[in-house]
C-alpha cells in the first residue's frame, strides 16, 4: 500500500473554504471550496490580493451592521503583527454574482485566520478559512425581519462570547496538561534519584564490608591501612549523607532564618575551618552583605571550594566583591577548566563531567545542583563565567538593602 500522502489532492477537496495567503494578503493557494464559496475561479485569485475574492460593496455600507473588507483587513494585519491565530465569529463580506461592475451579493462569514511560522517565528503564510453562515442566519430569519439588524449584533456578541470562552478552556486544559506532565516528571526525577542515590551509599558501605572482611580473615593485616581505608569510605559516605540531607531540607524542611550575611568575613570563617590541600588566594571586599542563611551559604563556599580543589593543579583564587545590585562570590581554579557545552549539564543532578569522574570516582553529582539551587533560592544564580584557564564559578545575590 502506497503509504505517501498527496497533500495537494487533500487539501482541493477539504470540504471547508480555504485560502493560502502570503503576508502582503496575496492569494498563493485556494480549494475548490473556498472557490464555489466565492464564485471565483483560480485564475481569478492567485497572485491577487485576498479583496478580490472580497470586494467592497459600496451599498452595504449603508447598513450599521454591515463591516465590509476593513475588519478582514484589521485580522489579517493582527496575525501578520503578532504571529497568532485570529478569528472573527461572524463578519459581512459580499461577493460579485457577476463581471457586470456593482452586482453584489449579500453574504455572511465565520472567518479563521492562522499563522504559519518559520523557524525564527516570523510569519510565512496565512491560512485563512471562510465559512459561509448566511443560509443559517436566513433560517433564523435575523437577516431580513424587522429586528434583523439588533438579533444579529446580539448573535455576533453571543458567538464571540462563546469563541473566547472556547479559547480560555483549551487553555486552561493545556495548562492542566502542562501541570500533570510536570508532576509525571517530578516523580519520576525523584524515583531516578532515589535509585542512583542508593547506589552511591552502595559504594562506600561495599567498601567498609570488603575492608572489615579482609581485616578479619587476616590477622597480619596492617592495623592502620585498614583504618585509613575504612575512614576513607566513611567520609564519602558522610558526603553523600549530608547532600541528601541538604536536598530534602531545601524542598521538605522549614527554611532557616535568613541573617544579615557578610560574604568576606562568610570566606575568611570556612577557610579558617576547611583548609584546601591547594594554595588559596583571596580578594576580599569588606562591607558585602547579602540576605540569606549563613549555613547554607557556607554549603554553596564549601561545594565550590570542594570542587576547585578537586580540579586545581595548584591554585584557587576566591574573590568577593559588589556589583549593585548583585553581591558578587567567585571561585577559580587552575584545572583544565569545563568545556563550553558541559557547563549548563554540570548543574544537573547526579550529572558528572568524564574528568570530575576520572579524578574522583565516588562523586555524587549533587555538590553543584545544590550550590545553584540554593542560590536561586534567594534570588540569586550559580554559573560557570568564562576564564582564560580553569573554571571560573560565579554566585550572585542580591545586596541587602
Amino acid at each position: 500500500m502506497d503509504s505517501v500522502v498527496d497533500y495537494e489532492a487533500v487539501f482541493a477537496v477539504l470540504p471547508v473554504p480555504f485560502a493560502v495567503l502570503t503576508p502582503d494578503l496575496t492569494v498563493v493557494a485556494v480549494n475548490n471550496a473556498y472557490l464555489e464559496a466565492t464564485n471565483r475561479t483560480r485564475a481569478d485569485l492567485l497572485g491577487r490580493s485576498i479583496f478580490t475574492a472580497f470586494p467592497a460593496n459600496p451599498a452595504a455600507l449603508e447598513d450599521p451592521h454591515a463591516w465590509g473588507v476593513e475588519p478582514l483587513r484589521a485580522s489579517l494585519e493582527r496575525v501578520v503583527a503578532t504571529g497568532k491565530p485570529d478569528t472573527m465569529p461572524l463578519v459581512r463580506n459580499d461577493i460579485r454574482t457577476s463581471d457586470i461592475p456593482g452586482t453584489f451579493q449579500e453574504r455572511y462569514w465565520s472567518m479563521i485566520n492562522t499563522p504559519v511560522l518559520g523557524p525564527d517565528g516570523e510569519v510565512k503564510l496565512i491560512v485563512h478559512r471562510s465559512q459561509d453562515v448566511t443560509r443559517l442566519l436566513e433560517q433564523m430569519r435575523l437577516i431580513r425581519g424587522e429586528r434583523g439588524g439588533a438579533m444579529e449584533s446580539q448573535i455576533y456578541a453571543h458567538v464571540g462570547e462563546l469563541l473566547d470562552l472556547n479559547d480560555r478552556l483549551k487553555r486552561a486544559y493545556r495548562e492542566e496538561q502542562q501541570t500533570v506532565s510536570a508532576l509525571h516528571e517530578a516523580i519520576e526525577e525523584q524515583q531516578r534519584f532515589l535509585f542512583d542515590a542508593s547506589h552511591d551509599l552502595r559504594n562506600p558501605i561495599a567498601g567498609l564490608l570488603a575492608e572489615v572482611e579482609d581485616a578479619l580473615s587476616d590477622p597480619q593485616a596492617d592495623p592502620w591501612r585498614t583504618l585509613r581505608t575504612l575512614h576513607s569510605n566513611i567520609e564519602r559516605l558522610n558526603d553523600i549523607v549530608a547532600d541528601l540531607l541538604v536536598l530534602a531540607r531545601l524542598y521538605t524542611a522549614t527554611p532557616p532564618t535568613n541573617e544579615l550575611v557578610d560574604l568576606a568575613r562568610l570566606v575568611e570563617e570556612e577557610l579558617q575551618q576547611h583548609v584546601p590541600d591547594a594554595v588559596v588566594h583571596t580578594r576580599l571586599d569588606q562591607g558585602v552583605v547579602v540576605r540569606a542563611s549563613r549555613i547554607r551559604l557556607a554549603r554553596v563556599l564549601a561545594n565550590l571550594v570542594a570542587n576547585a580543589e578537586r580540579h586545581a593543579t595548584s591554585t584557587i583564587e576566591i574573590i568577593v566583591a559588589a556589583e549593585p545590585p548583585d553581591a558578587v562570590l567567585e571561585v577559580i581554579d587552575d584545572g583544565p577548566g569545563v568545556a563550553p557545552d558541559e557547563r549548563e549539564k554540570i548543574f544537573r543532578r547526579r550529572y558528572r563531567a568524564e574528568e570530575s569522574r576520572r579524578l574522583d570516582s565516588g562523586g555524587s553529582g549533587l555538590g553543584l545542583p545544590i550550590a545553584r539551587e540554593i542560590a536561586q533560592g534567594y534570588g540569586g544564580d550559580l554559573y560557570l563565567a568564562d576564564h582564560p584557564s580553569g573554571a571560573r564559578f560565579v554566585m550572585r545575590l542580591p545586596l541587602a538593602v
